[in-house]
């Protein structure tokens, strides 16, 4: 035997660092030294081109590649309600390159709304809650009701004569008014179609009664006044809508049904990224241009540490769940 080897437990041991090393992830090594991001970040967005989701990750991207000086490239990848994009995500290694446009859609009702879902809640680490925007219930142009406390007392002298149309069953202005439906005890045939767009055309029609939908995709007719708006299902009133009441001050203390939108990554990405990530998003928050893009079409824009956006998308799960339970809604 050579002087100079060593025993076989210790080679064991240096083997052992060696993969130890080797199997550290780069988000890793890159927090420890500094060096995150070294190469452009991925922003996945789990929708097609052109909706709002798509639009607040496209304004996020230009002002989180300012201050992490680095390309933040936007890639859609819609399909099952946000489901598959958000599933590659979850799926991505953890090395703050590949981020999620997170949403109520993907990553709150739609555990309730799938029989099996391909992630959970855990599979994802949440840096930010962007913006909300309320969804806003709006009434055909020959709706004889001019004001909520119309449109209340109309549903409730004739269950079922009146129509409630929604962007798809399962959608955020569905689950609104099945939790409407609930506390102000009306019963109106739901409608669900392929879209906002579609349900608005058929509004303007007089084909269908009422929609609940979100803020920024109402506010052209409203403002034009080929829409009247009834109620904002948010807390506050919302300063798009400054002259609609909201459902809470209508009689229906804490209701809330907003869409929002925020910035995850994949469980287990190193916390300093996080942590990183979390002060570039809140710059992103902070600027002026991004700020007044998003509330010049209603969005309130919020900003929240990880810890805050994480106890929020726990409480989002559990109310939207509900809702969805209660309206029979599934996909498969």
């Amino acid at each position: 035997m050579e002087r100079n080897a060593m025993p076989a437990r210790r080679r064991l041991g240096l083997a052992a660092l060696i993969v130890a090393a080797a199997a550290a992830t780069p988000a890793a090594l890159y927090a420890q030294t500094g060096q995150w991001p070294a190469r452009p970040v991925k922003l996945v967005v789990p929708f097609p081109p052109g909706g709002s989701t798509d639009a607040v990750g496209r304004l996020l991207a230009v002002e989180l590649a300012k201050d992490l000086g680095q390309t933040v490239i936007v890639e859609n990848k819609g399909g099952a309600n946000g489901n598959i994009g958000s599933d590659a995500v979850a799926k991505a290694e953890p090395d703050g390159y590949t981020l999620l446009l997170s949403g109520v859609g993907s990553n709150a009702i739609n555990y309730a709304l799938y029989a099996s879902m391909p992630y959970r809640d855990s599979d994802f680490a949440h840096v930010s809650l962007l913006a909300t925007g309320p969804n806003v219930l709006v009434a055909a142009p020959d709706f004889p009701g001019k004001t909520f406390a119309d449109f209340i007392r109309l549903a409730r002298e004739s269950p079922g004569k009146y129509t409630h149309a929604s962007s798809g069953s399962g959608s955020s202005g569905h689950l609104a008014m099945e939790m409407l439906k609930q506390q102000a005890k009306i019963d109106l045939v739901h409608v669900p179609y392929k879209g906002g767009a579609a349900a608005i055309t058929d509004l303007l029609g007089g084909r269908v009664t009422v929609l609940f939908l979100n803020q920024d995709n109402l506010l052209p007719q409203v403002r034009a006044g080929k829409l009247r708006a009834l109620a904002v299902a948010s807390v506050k009133r919302n300063p798009a809508y400054p002259d609609t009441p909201t459902v809470a001050e209508s009689g229906y203390p804490g209701f809330a049904a907003e869409s929002w939108f925020g910035l995850s990554a994949p469980a287990r990405t190193p916390p300093a990224v996080i942590q990183r990530l979390s002060q570039a998003t809140a710059k992103a928050m902070a600027s002026a241009d991004m700020r007044q893009k998003l509330e010049s079409v209603g969005f309130v824009v919020v900003g929240s540490d990880p810890q805050a956006f994480s106890t929020f998308v726990t409480s989002e799960i559990a109310k939207w769940g509900q809702a969805a339970k209660a309206s029979g809604a599934r996909m498969d």
